[in-house]
């Protein structure tokens, strides 16, 4: 019998970014394609790399970050929770989850919650919550219930979830999907109107589909589905994972059209950046539903969780980060729109969150994103040469025009090639 050992590499060679590249790409699975910079710290909007040079974070964890990293009172609740009890199943009560409840289920005008841990499985849960409740109360057939959903979507990467995507990279080769889903255009209130019928028990929309480059719906649409909801006995199931608790400049996107979905799916931001804390929310009439048995998690509501969930909702009661979101991102919409035509060719922002559109003979988003992270910005690109910037709430004026001052260096340097 022979045994073989492999060299360990050493992150503090005189190489180290090169070392943590390798080092990640021969061991960890290739699901993602990242810039090639290794951050090791961050504070605020600002992230450090192994080599010590600084970068403005655009991208703020995908709306996870809001509050920038390691904000001092998210990181005092949770060491102080830490210190505590950090986990105890809901096999039994702990002190934190009904406190966080309460303070949630008033944030978002609703009645009660059920948490969980990612965002996906919070989309997972309100699809759970949504069948049963067309079987227990609108009285669907057994084995019926449909839900709509919008082309463009992007709700997660379970294998359900993704079975209603229409980007074949998510869906390629992991087939066969869960049934029961009908697509249709993204901010089409008649293909709505027209895809629901008796079996139909919700639609499931994102106010605004951040990964697709934070691409509105057309003015009045979410009104309109609200009402055909209503209308119809449908629930509207609004996923805010990522457009909601601030990052628009409102608490929730819906509130641009003072929209009140029945059910409210939240994750990323709500667990400050430091831990996976998401939930969904809606009155007891559709949450009632779910009883003892019929649907848990191990992690889902445990103190450590709760106890830094609940500090983010009572950092949002104050409004401060919703008029920061609002007040920064108009700074950084003018910024841009002076870039329309030289380089980009249009422009969607809402808050503090943008998704520009360069010519695409120009550069691809992924060019684009490359070329900033050597003006010291880090952002994402989305689909061919779109690009969305949501840096955290924290973020300062300096910040914004650092942003837009960098994007136009890179733009001018790609027009001056052509």
């Amino acid at each position: 019998m022979t045994t073989t050992t492999r060299a360990t590499q050493d992150p503090g060679a005189a190489d180290p970014t090169r070392c943590h590249l390798d080092l990640t790409e021969t061991y960890a699975a290739h699901n993602y394609h990242p810039l090639p910079v290794v951050l090791a710290s961050g504070e605020g909007a600002w992230v450090t790399d192994v080599e010590g040079r600084r970068y403005l974070d655009c991208l703020a964890g995908y709306s996870a970050l809001n509050f920038g990293h390691g904000h001092p009172r998210l990181v005092a609740r949770a060491a102080e929770q830490l210190q505590r009890l950090t986990l105890t199943s809901r096999a039994f009560y702990n002190d934190q989850l009904g406190p966080f409840a309460q303070a949630l289920a008033e944030l978002t005008g609703k009645d009660m919650m059920l948490p969980m841990n990612s965002g996906a499985e919070a989309v997972e849960t309100a699809i759970k919550v949504s069948r049963k409740w067309g079987y227990q109360v609108k009285s669907v057939a057994p084995g019926t219930a449909r839900i709509v959903t919008m082309r463009g979507n992007f709700h997660g990467r379970t294998t359900t979830i993704v079975g209603f995507s229409d980007d074949p990279d998510a869906t390629a080769d992991y087939g066969p999907f869960t049934p029961g889903f009908v697509g249709v255009p993204y901010g089409d209130i008649d293909a709505v109107a027209a895809a629901i019928d008796d079996a139909t028990v919700a639609v499931l929309v994102e106010p605004i589909q951040g990964e697709g480059g934070v691409v509105l719906p057309p003015e009045g649409f979410l009104r309109a589905l609200r009402g055909l909801c209503t209308e119809r006995n449908v629930l509207m199931v609004a996923d805010e994972i990522q457009s909601g608790l601030a990052r628009t400049g409102r608490t929730f996107a819906c509130d641009h059209e003072d929209v009140v979905p029945d059910v409210y799916v939240l994750g990323k931001a709500l667990g400050g950046g430091i831990y996976p804390v998401s939930a969904v929310a809606a009155d007891r009439a559709v949450l009632g539903v779910v009883r003892p048995g019929t649907h848990g998690s191990t992690f889902g509501g445990n103190p450590l969780a709760a106890a830094i969930g609940h500090e983010v909702v009572r950092m949002l009661a104050t409004g401060e980060f919703q008029e920061r979101a609002r007040v920064l991102g108009a700074r950084l919409e003018e910024g841009l729109r002076g870039l329309v035509g030289r380089g980009l060719s249009a422009l969607r922002v809402r808050g503090l969150w943008a998704g520009v559109d360069v010519d695409p003979g120009l550069l691809t988003g992924r060019q684009v994103c490359e070329d900033l992270m050597r003006h010291g910005i880090l952002a994402k690109d989305a689909h061919g040469s779109t690009v969305r910037f949501a840096p955290p709430l924290v973020c300062t004026e300096d910040d914004i025009d650092l942003l837009v001052t960098a994007l136009r260096a890179v733009l001018a340097d790609a027009l001056g090639k052509r």
